[in-house]
């Protein structure tokens, strides 16, 4: 074939394809036209319709649920079905309400993880959905009712981040290793009692008032139930204040709230940076509970306790030392909006007095009070219009000292300064005694506890007492394992 005869050849080919082209192409653009309005309807009812039903975990799914699902007897014909993008959607919204309600049944609250996806409106009889409240409604049966007169209270100071510092030999080194626990010790000690099966409760769930038949307030005992074996104990912490005399000895320096809405604290680096993070027991503690939601009942963190003559979280809010400040406004600003956050992230705010004062009996019982009356009203007077209007109301008090304003037996009437704290709002009574586990006690308008403290000087006397039955802190961990080899010893009492 000649190279003439191949290009006519060619061309022909070209002419017929552009003619059958031809012929079809209303045809095309018809298709077309179609594609692009379905595609159309079908981006309108997903942006206008489905995609504006929630999507959250307490929101309603259903609507989506409901389109892609039609009723046969509405008449509507065959019943539409569900792109593989809306059953994800779908799934994927119950898969988070389980989890979010997994969680709360985790920490013991069974009864709000079921109203939660009672009450979610999505559909209930799917069969995931089933298969958790089945869980929870099993989980929650086998619960068994705690103890109610063995809970023990463990207390600490502000915890030692950096032992090169705090130890470091100045006349403050002393006071530190006798009182405080540094962050290794603490953590050892949280995965201690928590392998132990001890588990986190509020003061408040111990025992509360309640109005009778005719109105009357009067204490009741709570009723905490938990898994068997399970055993419950209340946390507090005391002089959550940050000192100025603490600067550089290896201590955070204030707590703030964090980028995600929760308390968290700020140090002060060796280059004068500064830096946020888990540097004391509010952060570490959330830290652990959110590692382990089981160490925690309905939410419980710990009792945070301050003092008011510095001021309180690291801000310095003392009106008697610190009004002139150009900072003392804002300082008091910040210092409400953090105990707010600490509040509404399950943590309880309580009084340690304004002045660290001994606010109970002397040292020779036959000598009466260590302060006089007078003393005694102004310091708690002071606290209630420096601390507590930044915090709000509160009803805990925690001994300084342990110093408390009788002796075991009960809170009488005629006891001026209980009636004093009663008539200030105060209800719970904290001293401190180490030498049981547990020790309480409730009256028709009070509850009182002993604490225990879990420092330096109880670790060291626990570490080194040879008779076991001597040992008070055998049922929460062994003392050898959890004692800092960093601590000068001997730890000798020091707490002036």
């Amino acid at each position: 074939m000649s190279k003439a005869d191949f290009r006519r050849r060619q061309a022909r080919r070209r002419r017929h394809k552009l003619t059958m082209m031809s012929r079809h192409l209303p045809t095309f653009i018809v298709l077309l036209a179609i594609t692009l309005l379905v595609g159309g309807g079908v981006f309108t009812l997903y942006r206008f319709v489905l995609g504006k039903q929630p999507t959250g975990p307490e929101g309603s799914v259903q609507a989506a649920v409901s389109s892609a699902q039609a009723d046969p007897s509405s008449g509507g014909g065959d019943s539409p079905v569900p792109s593989t993008e809306e059953t994800q959607v779908i799934q994927d919204d119950v898969s988070r309400l389980i989890a979010q309600a997994d969680r709360l049944a985790l920490g013991y609250d069974y009864d709000k993880a079921i109203d939660l996806i009672n009450n979610s409106g999505m559909d209930v009889t799917e069969a995931r959905m089933q298969e958790a409240l089945g869980r929870y409604e099993s989980e929650k049966a086998a619960l068994v009712p705690a103890d109610m007169n063995q809970i023990t209270h463990v207390f600490f100071h502000t915890l030692i981040m950096d032992t090169s510092k705090a130890f470091d030999g100045d006349k403050d080194s002393g006071g530190y290793n006798s009182v405080m626990t540094t962050k290794d010790e603490f953590m050892k000690m949280l995965q201690s009692m928590y392998e132990r099966g001890y588990v986190l409760v509020r003061i408040h769930d111990i025992a509360y008032e309640e109005a009778d038949g005719n109105g009357n307030k009067r204490f009741v005992k709570g009723n905490i139930m938990l898994p068997e074996g399970k055993k419950p104990f209340v946390m507090s912490q005391d002089d959550v204040c940050y000192y100025p005399y603490m600067d550089g000895d290896g201590f955070a320096s204030r707590i703030v709230i964090g980028a995600d809405g929760k308390p968290t604290c700020e140090m002060t680096m060796d280059d004068g940076s500064v830096s946020t993070g888990s540097y004391d027991l509010v952060p570490l503690l959330e830290d652990f509970i959110q590692e382990h939601p089981d160490f925690s009942y309905k939410g419980a963190r710990a009792i945070i306790a301050f003092t008011g003559y510095e001021g309180i979280l690291g801000y310095r809010t003392a009106a008697s030392k610190y009004s002139d400040s150009p900072t003392y406004e804002a300082d008091r600003e910040q210092a409400a909006k953090v105990a707010q956050c600490l509040r509404d992230n399950g943590w309880e705010l309580a009084s340690h007095s304004w002045g660290h004062l001994q606010l109970g009996v002397a040292k020779n019982p036959e000598d009466g009070f260590a302060i006089s009356e007078e003393r005694f009203r102004a310091d708690t007077d002071k606290w209630e219009a420096e601390v507590e209007s930044l915090i709000g109301p509160t009803d805990i008090l925690l001994y300084p000292y342990g110093n408390d304003i009788a002796d075991w037996h009960a809170y009488k009437e005629d006891n001026p300064r209980f009636k004093y704290l009663e008539s200030k709002g105060f209800r719970y009574f904290c001293n401190v005694d180490a030498s049981t586990p547990y020790w309480m006690q409730m009256g028709n308008n009070y509850l009182r506890m002993a604490r225990r403290n879990l420092d330096g000087y109880r670790l060291y006397e626990d570490m080194t007492q040879t008779d076991p039955s001597k040992k008070r802190l055998s049922d929460l961990f062994d003392a050898a394992q959890i004692f800092d080899s960093a601590r000068p010893t001997p730890v000798e009492w020091s707490y002036q």
